[in-house]
């Protein structure tokens, strides 16, 4: 018997053993990519961690080219619609507390809402997956938003509160910021706390996200970085992204750095945040967008060879990314000062991380 035990244990013990060789394999050569990564190709920060251990941490490029700072790892960026997960939490949160069903319309919480067609038509899961038909920002508002002091979130309703619907509710993925910031409208009216109070006490602080905040466009902060844009890889010469930017709201525009989107993610994949049935509920594929499926606030990728959670900011002067690989256990953020046009900068190194980790069979 003990013999056949040990025959037993033969197939275990090599695919320990080539799973370790395997993960060694892997960190060998992001190590080497990271070493090899030139300012010049890209400028921003990266976080790679496997089983929730951060194995590189490695910075690029300047914070401030007209001052000539350098990024550093601890340097707080514009995160964008990575935000929008933020908020996605914090409405699940509430929908576990029973203050909230998921498919009823908004006007059982919001029955003065101004637009009378999205209050009676629009539920909460149609706004978690862009497919509320609510349109989404464009630059022209910003010069709006820009020349006023934006305190709360219903301020932000204006700007498209009398706006049609794109297709009835239900219907159709459109991705919407503006979905996202009647969201944070519910969670004031159900929790009774300012958004940018709950979300610093619900989501936050229970992370240990000490360096992530919602700060005004104009706010001198310590080691931040500037962004700065190529009009998306059109233009060589690039000029700063302030006039693009707005306060921060539930649809985008925190600000972050590598290590506490990294906790945001150990906190949400560990149940911190969510009870674990909520959690498989907010990953569950629900509609399928521009080219990946989405879940509640956050994509789901099944496109290189396993899946991929996550999200990710782009705006004018931010190219950002957070992304977990669920069957290699690896996290990757990715954090950029500078836009790209889908083929440099932060996309190639998502690119890169997305190639490496699909490809198995050579690097076993």
């Amino acid at each position: 018997m003990k013999i056949k035990a040990f025959f037993l244990l033969i197939p275990v013990v090599l695919f320990l053993a080539s799973t370790k060789t395997y993960a060694q394999s892997i960190t060998s050569q992001i190590e080497n990519y990271l070493d090899n990564l030139k300012d010049s190709e890209f400028s921003g920060t990266i976080l790679v961690a496997h089983n929730d251990t951060i194995i590189a941490q490695r910075a690029y490029g300047l914070a401030s080219i007209e001052y000539d700072v350098k990024n550093q790892i601890d340097t707080k960026f514009n995160i964008a619609s990575i935000t929008k997960m933020f908020t996605a939490v914090a409405v699940l949160q509430l929908f576990e507390q029973r203050k909230i069903a998921l498919n009823k319309p908004i006007e059982e919480y919001l029955p003065d809402y101004p637009n009378q067609i999205v209050r009676n038509s629009v539920t909460t899961h149609q706004l978690l997956t862009h497919t509320s038909g609510l349109n989404n920002f464009y630059v022209n508002d910003l010069a709006m938003i820009k020349n006023k002091d934006y305190k709360n979130i219903s301020d932000f309703i204006s700007l498209f509160a009398k706006d049609s619907l794109l297709c009835p509710p239900g219907t159709k993925y459109n991705y919407s910021g503006s979905g996202f910031v009647v969201l944070g409208l519910l969670i004031e009216q159900l929790s009774g706390e300012n958004y940018y109070d709950y979300i610093q006490r619900h989501i936050l602080e229970p992370s240990g996200m000490t360096k992530t905040s919602a700060i005004q466009v104009d706010s001198i902060i310590k080691n931040k970085a500037s962004g700065y844009t190529s009009e998306f890889g059109k233009s060589e010469n690039l000029k700063r992204n302030d006039y693009y930017l707005t306060k921060a709201s539930p649809a985008g525009f925190y600000y972050s750095t590598i290590e506490d989107l990294f906790k945001f993610s150990k906190a949400l994949r560990n149940y911190q945040l969510l009870n674990k049935a909520t959690t498989n509920l907010m990953l569950q594929p629900k509609v399928k967008g521009y080219n990946t499926h989405l879940g509640y606030g956050i994509d789901i990728d099944n496109r290189y060879n396993q899946t991929i959670i996550g999200h990710s900011g782009g705006w004018y002067g931010i190219h950002c990314e957070l992304m977990d690989f669920l069957d290699d256990h690896y996290t990757i953020v990715i954090l950029s000062n500078i836009d790209d046009g889908g083929k440099a900068g932060a996309s190639k190194v998502a690119d890169y991380f997305k190639i490496l980790l699909a490809d198995k069979s050579e690097n076993e």
